[in-house]
């Protein structure tokens, strides 16, 4: 994950122009669970950080675009969905930032799926947004959509201070749209499971800070 300190200066609907140019590209593409949703919509997240905040930025191509929930903590995983899960070293929690593509956010932290801590309103406040599909909430529509979700995830937020950043973190990152016309669970570093299952930390993959 390189390092650009002057991604702090820039408006978020400019950051993802900065990572185009300057952060290498990553595609989610694990089609973990093939057989009961094989569908596959193009994902290209970038990742970079300053001495403040991780940031990334998600280009998706897909068939078809949900956005019912617009109010942070709830259910963005059933619309047009972009997530981020970190582990930071030594840790036995791991955090979760899901996001929609209207930008609305469900978050929290936890030790497995089934005891979170969900993130206060004025904590989620703290994570800066960019969606290009406005911020409006919308029912299903269909036909050939691109679209763009960046977000900045303050260090502070998961209890990392700027002048004691790790040497890595681990990560996942998806994409998903469970009741949408065509539900779909894709990852960046590959699952094994029976069934969909994004919180598995034993498959995170690691990721460098330079």
């Amino acid at each position: 994950m390189p390092f650009f300190p002057e991604l702090d200066g820039l408006a978020m609907e400019e950051v993802g122009d900065f990572l185009e140019q300057k952060a290498e590209k990553h595609s989610i593409d694990s089609l973990n669970w093939a057989k009961q949703f094989p569908y596959q919509p193009v994902t290209i997240f970038t990742i970079a950080h300053s001495e403040k905040y991780i940031y990334v930025d998600y280009f998706v191509r897909c068939n078809f675009l949900r956005a019912m929930n617009y109010t942070d903590n709830s259910p963005v995983a059933d619309d047009s969905c972009v997530e981020f899960f970190l582990q930071l070293p030594d840790s036995d929690e791991y955090w979760n930032f899901e996001f929609n593509c209207i930008g609305a956010c469900n978050a929290s932290h936890r030790v497995d799926r089934l005891s979170p801590t969900r993130l206060s309103s004025a904590e989620i406040a703290k994570i800066k947004r960019y969606a290009s599909c406005g911020s409006r909430p919308f029912q299903e529509m269909e036909g050939i959509f691109a679209w763009n979700v960046t977000i900045a995830v303050p260090f502070s937020l998961i209890g990392v201070a700027g002048d004691a950043l790790p040497k890595y973190i681990m990560a996942n990152f998806y994409k998903c749209a469970s009741r949408t016309s065509l539900p779909h669970y894709l990852s960046w570093s590959p699952i094994r499971s029976d069934k969909p299952n994004f919180h598995c930390p034993e498959f995170f993959g690691k990721i460098c800070l330079k």
